[in-house]
């Protein structure tokens, strides 16, 4: 009676996940708190049931679980970032904690784990699997992103923080594109020795968080302001295997440095109004602010003739092989440039 219960209830839909920070309600899917983006307690796919973080298989229906990661590669992210980029985390950690920061979130998991699960031993499933954490971890790490949680079978990284970048979004973009194209080289190794497929699927989203704490293992504490851990984690749930979603949010930041489709306004939970999504489809030809401003077009250098002329006889002097420097300076944010020209 209680299996036909259960298989009722999975049917509707009718688990649901308490995070244990906010004690928001989640769909029993869910890795982390639809609210406050929390990790979520770990349950059966199958029936539903709250499992220990050793069990391999549920005590309940006996269903096999996904390995909990307990490898001490993906502890901390101590244990798995490079150390230039953990000197860079410490060093600045003292002037970030407080702040409020521009970053891009990214999300990331592998679409289908528990169907490689299937049938499968625990410790060889991991194989297959850890491979594709390994290379979600390295592109991140490219960029310079930091990833702040390995859960499961995915990970969720930040750009912007704790390592500023003002690029941040670019990044990030750049980093999902290398995750897709490195997991594919795999997932056809895969395909050949192990007959199943193995893609993963990538969500991201700018906005605004608040650094709490960056303790000695590089775990950073923060405050989510908004939406935005939120909607990364939608898009990454709503992205097809093998593609990366993006908001508009992250595109206006990326615009020009990365080839999108736009895929039209959806409803996602939690927000009253439908969300402009993109597909990130590649890497764009620009890579220079200048070369994305002149695809968009350049504007015209008006009422500077006095400024245009000193710029002429520089140019003329440096043909005849005399070096000169020229800056040019100006507030703040104006697109103001320095130019430089010599002659060994």
């Amino acid at each position: 009676m209680r299996d036909a219960t259960v298989a009722v209830h999975l049917a509707r839909g009718a688990f649901s996940m308490k995070c244990q920070q906010c004690q928001h309600e989640n769909s029993a899917k869910a890795k982390f708190c639809e609210e406050c983006a929390a990790p979520l307690a770990r349950t059966c796919a199958s029936c539903g049931s709250q499992v220990s973080l050793t069990a391999k298989y549920c005590p309940q229906c006996g269903h096999p679980l996904s390995p909990v990661r307990d490898d001490p590669r993906f502890a901390s992210p101590k244990s798995y970032t490079p150390q230039h980029l953990a000197d860079k985390i410490l060093t600045s950690r003292t002037a970030l904690e407080g702040e409020r920061k521009q970053v891009t979130v990214l999300f990331a998991d592998i679409k289908g784990s528990m169907e490689l699960l299937a049938d499968r031993d625990p410790e060889d499933a991991q194989k297959l699997l850890d491979p594709v954490l390994e290379r979600m971890i390295e592109a991140v790490h490219r960029y310079e992103g930091t990833v702040n949680r390995v859960m499961g079978d995915g990970i969720m990284a930040l750009f912007g923080a704790p390592i500023a970048h003002e690029d941040h979004a670019v990044r990030a973009c750049y980093a999902a594109l290398r995750m897709q194209e490195t997991v594919t080289r795999y997932a056809g190794e895969v395909q050949l020795t192990h007959g199943v497929p193995v893609t993963i699927r990538v969500g991201l989203n700018s906005g605004e968080i608040v650094v709490c704490a960056i303790g000695n293992d590089l775990h950073m504490d923060y405050t989510v302001v908004g939406q935005t851990a939120h909607l990364a984690a939608r898009m990454e749930q709503m992205a097809k295997p093998g593609s990366v979603l993006t908001t508009a949010g992250t595109l206006e930041l990326a615009e020009g440095y990365v080839a999108v489709k736009p895929l039209g306004l959806v409803s996602v939970k939690g927000l009253a109004h439908p969300v402009q999504i993109y597909e990130v489809t590649g890497a764009g030809a620009a890579r220079t602010r200048l070369e994305v401003a002149a695809e968009r077009g350049l504007t015209r250098f008006v009422g500077r003739d006095i400024e245009l002329a000193q710029l002429g006889r520089v140019q003329q002097l440096v043909r005849q092989g005399h070096g000169h420097v020229v800056a040019i300076v100006g507030e703040a944010g104006g697109g103001q440039v320095a130019l430089g020209a010599r002659v060994p």
